[in-house]
């Protein structure tokens, strides 16, 4: 399981790797360049589209064609056209930023805030957005990252990353509320989690911020089962493509020498 380097542009934080998996195709962000992707995995395509604000996560809608969550509000982007165009806004704090983000399988956005341009403690909100309407299921975070269902929807897997914990919720997919139930995993080294997915089997796979690896984890009992090294200190998010295997995203460790943060690695898995 070697990963290898997909795309590096200098990027000082690469985030929200979202597949689709009925075209094949990749997306993904670099937050503070304000920049949205587009990549072909058959035909190595990259394209590229630039908003006036900090981006953070996409959702799906059609071929080529994306939401995309910026500070200024969400835009709709076609890479086919490769024009741009805002559709709505949620009211946030001016002192705060979209951060991760996802779809509930009736479409709701679930998306979270955090500080910015400085991080400030408990002042982030996740809200969920639907059909013009939004409102706050989960208050006080500070780092809203990680977002997964279960795979029978039921439940609701969350990181808020200075917790260095993921919070497990039950879900009601009639209302889209939630209920805190406990945290399931629980990080005790150095590293932090960030973004997040989950396995065909029901495992989580959780970037570590500072801990230069993607690790597995089983959410029912807590326990690591294994992780996937990373030439970078800080990784970001991860999500998987048709054959079960992982893209990843990085950002740069201003702190030591690093000439691989900040890019798209690929991994294939030899089994999930």
């Amino acid at each position: 399981m070697i990963p290898s380097l997909v795309f590096h542009s200098d990027s000082e934080l690469l985030e929200g790797p979202v597949f689709d998996e009925k075209n094949n195709d990749l997306y993904f962000v670099s937050i503070f360049d304000c920049l949205v992707y587009y990549y072909n995995p058959a035909t190595k395509e990259i394209l590229s589209i630039k908003l006036d604000s900090p981006v953070s996560c996409v959702f799906l809608l059609e071929k080529k064609v994306i939401l995309v969550s910026s500070k200024n509000g969400f835009f709709e982007i076609d890479f086919n056209t490769l024009q741009k165009k805002f559709v709505f806004q949620i009211d946030i704090d001016n002192a705060v930023r979209y951060n991760d983000g996802i779809k509930d399988p009736i479409g709701r956005i679930i998306i979270g805030t955090m500080g910015y341009p400085e991080v400030k403690e408990k002042i982030g909100h996740v809200f969920s957005y639907h059909k013009g309407e939004y409102k706050t299921i989960i208050n006080n975070t500070t780092i809203s990252n990680g977002l997964a269902f279960s795979l029978d929807n039921k439940f609701l897997y969350f990181i808020d990353t200075p917790t260095k914990k993921v919070a497990k919720y039950s879900y009601d997919i009639e209302t889209g509320e939630v209920e805190f139930i406990s945290n399931v995993i629980e990080f005790k080294g150095a590293s932090s989690p960030d973004g997040m997915c989950i396995d065909k089997n029901g495992m989580l796979w959780i970037a570590e911020w500072g801990g230069g690896c993607i690790s597995k984890w089983n959410p029912l009992n807590g326990e690591k089962i294994e992780d996937i090294k990373l030439p970078c200190t800080n990784v970001t998010s991860c999500c998987f493509d048709n054959d079960s295997n992982l893209y990843i995203t990085t950002a740069k460790d201003d702190l030591n020498e690093d000439i691989y943060g900040g890019g798209l690695f690929y991994v294939k898995l030899n089994k999930i």
